[in-house]
C-alpha cells in the first residue's frame, strides 16, 4: 500500500508542476505583447522556456542518476514558485526581460523535474505494473495541460495577469509538498550493487533507440497539426476557438486510453500496443487530408488523440523498463528530447514546405510521418530474430 501510496504522490506532484506551467500557455504571447513586445520577441520569449529545458533536460539526467531524484523534483517546483515571483515583479516593473527571465527558469525547471519524475514511476512501480504506472502518470500529465489553460484563460480574462501568476506560485507550492512527503518516507532511490558497472552504452540497445525514434517522428507529426492547422484555420477566416476545441478532444481522447494503454502494455509487451497505438495516429492524421474543417476535422481529432493514449505509455515502457536503474534517468532525459527535437524539427521542416506549397501542403507530409514511427517500433523484433538465427 505504501508503494502505491508514494507513487500517487508523486502523481499528484506532476499534476500540480505541469498544471502550474500549462495554464500559462494561453497568456505567454498576449501577455508579452501588454509589456511592449514586437512579434520577434514575442516569439523568442514564447520560446525560451523550451529552449532551456531541452538544455536542462541533460542535467537532470545526471543529478537523478548520482541519488538525487528528489532533490531534482523538489527543486522544479521551487523554481516554479520563483518563476511566478518574476511573472508579478515583471508586470510590476513592467519589464519584459524579468518575464523572459522567469520563462528560461521554469524552462530549467521542467528539464530537472520531468526525468526524475518518468523514471522514478517506473522504479516504484509494483512488479509486473510498470505500463500501468506510467499510464496512470500520463493521465495526471494529460490532465494538468488539459485543464491550465482553460483556467488559465478563464482567470486572467477575469481577474487579471497577476493573479493567474499567483496560481502558478499556489500549484508549485503544491507540487513541492507531495515531493517532500515521498521523500521523507523513502529517502532517495537508489540503485543496487549490482549495476555498479551499468554505463550509459545501454542507450544504444535497439529497445531504447526504437523508442526514442518513433516518438521523434509522431512528434513531428504532432507540431505540423498544432502548428499549421491553426494557421490555416487563421488564413480562412476562422477563430481560435475552432483549434481550441480541437485540442480539447484530442487531450481528452489521450486521457481517455492512457492507462488502457499502459496495462496492455503490462500483459501483452509494449510493442504491439504501441504499434497499434502509432497505427491509430496514422488513421487519425490520414483523415485529416480530407477533414481538415469543422466540424469533420473533430473526427481525427479524438483517433489521433486515442492513438496517442495508448502509444505514449508503451514507448514509455519499451524505452526505460529495461534499463539499469543507475541510468534510467538520464535515458529519461535523451528519450524525452527526442520529442522536443521531433517538435522543433517539425516546425523548421514542415515550416519550409509550407512556404513551398502552402498550409495545405504541410499535411501529406504529416500522415506520412507515423508510418516510419511503425516501422522503427518493430525493429527490436527483428533484431531479436537476427540475433535468434
Amino acid at each position: 500500500m505504501g508503494g502505491f501510496k508514494h507513487l500517487w504522490f508523486l502523481n499528484l506532484s506532476t499534476f500540480f508542476f505541469f498544471l502550474g506551467i500549462s495554464l500559462l500557455n494561453p497568456l505567454i504571447s498576449p501577455y508579452a505583447i501588454t509589456l511592449g513586445a514586437q512579434p520577434f520577441l514575442v516569439g523568442l520569449v514564447a520560446g525560451v522556456a523550451s529552449g532551456v529545458s531541452l538544455i536542462s533536460k541533460l542535467f537532470g539526467g545526471y543529478v537523478g542518476d548520482r541519488g538525487y531524484r528528489f532533490h531534482a523534483m523538489f527543486l522544479g517546483n521551487v523554481l516554479g514558485v520563483v518563476s511566478g515571483l518574476l511573472y508579478i515583479f515583471s508586470g510590476l516593473s513592467g519589464s519584459i526581460a524579468v518575464f523572459a527571465l522567469g520563462r528560461a527558469i521554469h524552462g530549467f525547471a521542467m528539464g530537472i523535474f520531468f526525468p526524475s519524475s518518468l523514471s522514478s514511476a517506473v522504479d516504484l512501480a509494483p512488479e509486473g505494473r510498470v505500463g500501468e504506472a506510467l499510464g496512470w502518470r500520463g493521465m495526471m500529465f494529460s490532465l494538468g495541460n488539459i485543464v491550465g489553460p482553460a483556467i488559465g484563460g478563464f482567470i486572467s480574462d477575469k481577474f487579471g495577469f497577476t493573479s493567474a501568476f499567483a496560481l502558478t506560485i499556489a500549484f508549485s507550492i503544491l507540487g513541492a509538498l507531495f515531493v517532500l512527503s515521498v521523500w521523507r518516507e523513502t529517502g532517495e532511490i537508489k540503485a543496487g550493487k549490482h549495476e555498479e558497472h551499468a554505463s550509459y552504452r545501454e542507450l544504444l540497445k535497439p529497445f531504447f533507440v526504437s523508442a526514442s525514434l518513433a516518438l521523434f517522428f509522431i512528434s513531428m507529426a504532432y507540431s505540423g497539426v498544432v502548428t499549421f492547422l491553426p494557421a490555416l484555420y487563421k488564413v480562412s477566416g476562422l477563430g481560435q476557438g475552432v483549434f481550441g476545441i480541437y485540442m480539447m478532444l484530442m487531450g481528452f481522447s489521450s486521457f481517455l486510453t492512457r492507462l488502457v494503454g499502459g496495462k496492455s502494455a503490462d500483459r501483452m509487451g509494449p510493442i504491439p500496443v504501441a504499434r497499434f497505438g502509432i497505427f491509430m495516429i496514422f488513421l487519425g492524421y490520414l483523415s485529416l487530408l480530407k477533414f481538415k474543417f469543422p466540424p469533420y476535422s473533430y473526427v481525427p481529432a479524438v483517433v489521433s488523440g486515442l492513438g496517442f493514449g495508448l502509444s505514449l505509455p508503451a514507448l514509455q515502457f519499451m524505452a526505460l523498463a529495461k534499463l539499469p536503474q543507475k541510468i534510467r534517468t538520464m535515458g529519461s532525459s535523451i528519450y524525452t528530447m527526442f520529442f522536443d527535437l521531433g517538435m522543433l524539427s517539425g516546425q523548421v521542416v514542415l515550416g519550409y514546405i509550407a512556404q513551398l506549397k502552402g498550409y495545405n501542403g504541410v499535411f501529406p507530409l504529416v500522415a506520412f510521418l507515423p508510418v516510419v514511427s511503425i516501422i522503427l517500433v518493430n525493429a527490436p523484433l527483428l533484431w531479436r530474430d537476427r540475433n535468434e538465427s
